[in-house]
């Protein structure tokens, strides 16, 4: 491009240009609607506008005492058993403690035979069977609705009921061949 053509094309630009500005400095820069709306703004009805520094301080001041619960877990926290002064008490003074409910059991014929992994990660996957049906989950995973996978290991499987938060292991069966004849 010659220098001719560039200063042409200064030219027209500047043109254009001016003729913006032109038409931005006379329009005016709210649309009437917008302006009927700020005109007819109500204040809300504040009785005492000030600060109440007394409630401020008294917020500032509380502290938070945590119930046991963490706000960030589906399952329920165990409730806590209120402790006993065995020098102070001559008989029940609640009701009787129980016993810790039995870990939970995968169903009746449910049986964890083997892991895998997959060649392109470091996921392990186990196999379950329940007779004819065959079960192929990973860690995280839930089985059934009602157990979360929580570790494969080589020889057992790490589960948890997820309703009750319980875990427990299952080890590894070796499927049984038939005799040889």
């Amino acid at each position: 491009m010659t220098q001719k053509n560039q200063i042409m094309l200064l030219g027209v630009l500047v043109l254009i240009m001016a003729v913006v500005w032109y038409i931005n400095r006379t329009t005016s820069p709210t649309s009437p609607g917008n302006v009927l709306s700020v005109q007819n703004y109500q204040l809300l009805a504040v009785e005492n506008p000030q600060l109440h520094r007394d409630k401020m301080e008294a917020a500032q001041k509380t502290e938070y005492h945590s119930m046991g619960r963490n706000p960030f877990s589906e399952v329920a926290a165990p409730k806590e058993q209120p402790q006993v002064n065995k020098a102070a008490s001559r008989g029940p003074v609640g009701p009787p403690v129980l016993p810790p409910p039995p870990p939970p059991t995968l169903p009746g014929n449910m049986k964890f035979f083997g892991y895998g992994t997959i060649p392109n990660g470091t996921l392990r996957r186990a196999f379950l069977s329940d007779g004819e049906e065959v079960y192929i989950v990973g860690e995280g995973d839930t089985l059934l609705g009602r157990f979360r996978i929580v570790k494969i290991n080589n020889a057992n499987l790490e589960f948890e009921e997820i309703a009750t938060g319980r875990r427990n292991t299952v080890t590894m069966q070796e499927e049984q061949s038939a005799p040889p004849a």
